[in-house]
């Protein structure tokens, strides 16, 4: 079951698979994997409660959109300090992500990738079927893992909306 048409990437339709993630729902669950403190370990939707969360989705830390998104939300999160959980989420593998996030000083936010199932993926409704890579999005979850603002952003090749997530983050970090 794929939503066609759902993003494009530079203009062409791409079909996401699985169902959208709306505002007002519990977030799905997920087990994606981070290497840190020199092993693999377990990042899972229990782990983001207590705090707010924004996870932020790129199809690959490797391409300058990611890049230039993942520095981004990790500069403008310093403000927010431990009151929030930060994650981005993509296929890169592991270690590729540990090697972006120390190349690039990004403390912030924490990684967590789906290279193993493409579980987060398709539960999320933000795989792409074409590519088998993930869209790009931003979500912000309540303490409670409760969906409280979404954004799949259209064009692959476009960054998310920074202000409108921070915003629904900040308000809910009060």
């Amino acid at each position: 079951m794929g939503r066609h048409g759902a993003v494009t990437f530079k203009g062409n339709p791409l079909t996401l698979v699985g169902d959208e993630v709306k505002v007002g729902s519990s977030a799905p669950d997920f087990d994606l994997v981070r290497y840190a403190d020199g092993g693999m370990q377990h990042v899972r939707k229990a782990d983001l409660a207590g705090k707010p969360a924004i996870i932020s989705v790129v199809p690959s830390l490797d391409t300058p959109v990611c890049q230039v998104q993942t520095k981004t939300f990790n500069q403008r999160l310093a403000a927010l300090g431990d009151t929030v959980t930060a994650l981005t989420v993509s296929l890169d593998l592991p270690f590729a992500m540990n090697r972006f996030c120390g190349a690039e000083d990004i403390k912030a936010m924490k990684t967590g990738s789906d290279y193993m199932d493409r579980s987060f993926g398709t539960k999320w409704g933000v795989l792409i079927d074409e590519l088998k890579i993930l869209a790009r999005a931003v979500f912000v979850l309540d303490s409670q893992g409760v969906v409280r603002y979404s954004q799949v952003v259209t064009e692959v090749a476009s960054e998310p909306d920074y202000d409108a997530a921070l915003n629904a983050l900040a308000a809910l970090a009060r």
